[in-house]
């Protein structure tokens, strides 16, 4: 009986404990700076580059930095680079006219950092592995970092500090992790980035990620990185759900998605309503899949 209930409040503690920052990620430092520093990293083809940046760009509004063509990597590349802001989310485009190296193109995001010796020690403490160390790029240095659960995202920073304007929405970064690592990825996250969960529904709707009928758990967190959305899953997911890194917030669903449409944009799952959520599935000239929401007050 002593044993069995010592087991039943093992296991609750291990449920519990993921929801919080650990205690030694309480004495990492905030090496973060703000949402509107983060980007989504999309990579396409060369000849695919323009056509999303000018259907991105007329879907969503905002600008583009000018096109140069460098190497972003640590080891020989070319690939064009250019940054799309907007004022729902950034995306840092490459178009790569030589093989990529490994392993770019398999991280999500690029955070901005005030100090990349201190990001990637509290990482390190946080949890992370150092998939890429720190080099150097033509604006600053960057590096690579994965995460419980497989998920890779890269940190930057800049030798002269860029001034962006806040988002009108935060977008939300959208991280699909199975049961077996959730709460390891929540729990280091949290340390890293100082966040908080906001919402931890084990019943959320399905319809949500495709399976109508069916529940998960979803997980949401705030941080200084903006907002990151934990979709637990068994992997078992339709097209093109997992295929997103990035759900968009928009004030009018059906406006954007005229625009989106107008703009070469396919729309894989059309707009549905759960809660106070409405969302679509759209995929943009190049192949980017991303979401696109709008929540009614």
């Amino acid at each position: 009986m002593r044993l069995t209930t010592l087991a039943f409040i093992a296991s609750t503690f291990v449920a519990l404990a993921p929801l919080s920052a650990s205690a030694a990620g309480a004495a990492l430092p905030q090496v973060g700076i703000a949402p509107q520093y983060d980007t989504t990293h999309v990579y396409v083809a060369p000849d695919k580059v323009d056509a999303f940046a000018k259907s991105f760009l007329a879907t969503f509004g905002g600008q583009s930095t000018k096109q140069v063509v460098v190497n972003v990597t640590p080891t020989d590349s070319l690939t064009s680079s250019q940054l799309l802001q907007t004022p729902v989310g950034t995306v840092s485009l490459f178009g790569f006219r030589t093989p990529i190296p490994y392993p770019f193109g398999a991280e999500r995001t690029g955070y901005l950092v005030k100090d990349m010796d201190k990001a990637l020690k509290a990482a390190r403490a946080a949890g992370a592995a150092v998939v890429v160390d720190s080099f150097n790029d033509p604006i600053g240095r960057d590096a690579v970092i994965q995460w419980p659960g497989g998920v890779n995202m890269q940190l930057y920073w800049h030798t002269q500090t860029p001034n962006y304007a806040a988002f009108e929405t935060v977008p939300e970064n959208r991280v699909y992790v199975s049961p077996d690592a959730v709460s390891t990825f929540v729990r280091d996250w949290l340390a890293f980035s100082k966040g908080k969960v906001t919402a931890d529904n084990r019943k959320a709707p399905g319809e949500e990620i495709g399976k109508a009928g069916q529940t998960y758990r979803r997980i949401d967190i705030e941080s200084v990185y903006g907002r990151m959305a934990v979709l637990v899953t068994n992997g078992q997911l339709p097209f093109p759900y997992g295929r997103e890194m990035t759900g968009y917030e928009v004030r009018d669903l059906a406006a954007t998605l005229e625009k989106a449409k107008a703009n070469a944009v396919n729309v894989l799952v059309e707009p549905k309503t759960v809660g106070k959520r409405e969302s679509a599935m759209v995929e943009f000239p190049g192949g980017y899949v991303a979401e696109i929401h709008s929540v009614k007050p």
